[in-house]
C-alpha cells in the first residue's frame, strides 16, 4: 500500500478540506476517482482504518475517523 496526498485542499486559502490523496494496492478496488460530499466529508482518518484493516490490525477507530471509508472495497 502506498498513499501519497497533501496536507493543503485548496493552497491558495491554506483550506485543510477536501485533501486530495492517492492511494495504490493494497487489494483495493483502484482506476476510480473518488469525490466526497464537500459540506459532509468524511474524515481522512476513516481511510486510516480501512487500511490497518486491510493489514490485518484490527482497529475500528484511528484519531477522529470512527470507522472506515466505503467506495473502494475489492470485489
Amino acid at each position: 500500500m502506498v498513499l501519497y496526498g497533501s496536507n493543503l485542499g485548496d493552497a491558495n486559502v491554506h483550506s485543510t478540506d477536501n485533501l486530495p490523496v492517492l492511494l495504490a494496492g493494497g487489494g483495493f478496488r483502484h482506476g476510480q476517482h473518488l469525490a466526497y460530499d464537500g459540506l459532509r466529508n468524511k474524515p481522512l482518518c476513516n481511510l486510516f482504518v480501512s487500511m490497518l484493516q486491510r493489514m490485518g490490525v484490527e482497529a475500528d477507530a484511528f484519531a477522529s475517523g470512527e470507522g472506515t471509508l466505503a467506495g473502494f472495497e475489492s470485489g
